[in-house]
């Protein structure tokens, strides 16, 4: 096989993995370093961190530099 068909193999696989569940981004913990998609948290409110009960932060958003997915 040649190298070009690897790359391209590896591209198919990266786009078949790519999820479509509308997440707009993540809440995250700075101090536990803890991050929960937005899409996996249940009401409307602000989640806690599951590792030292504070509040998250919304962050990390689709529109910008960083990932949400």
């Amino acid at each position: 096989m040649s190298i070009l068909g690897t790359v391209k193999e590896v591209f198919q696989a990266s786009n078949q993995a790519t999820t479509t569940d509308e997440s707009k981004g993540a809440y995250w913990c700075h101090d536990c370093q803890e991050r929960v998609r937005d899409v996996d948290v249940k009401g409307e409110s602000t989640p806690d961190c599951p590792s030292c009960g504070e509040s998250m932060e919304f962050e990390r958003s689709t529109g910008t530099a960083g990932c949400a997915c």
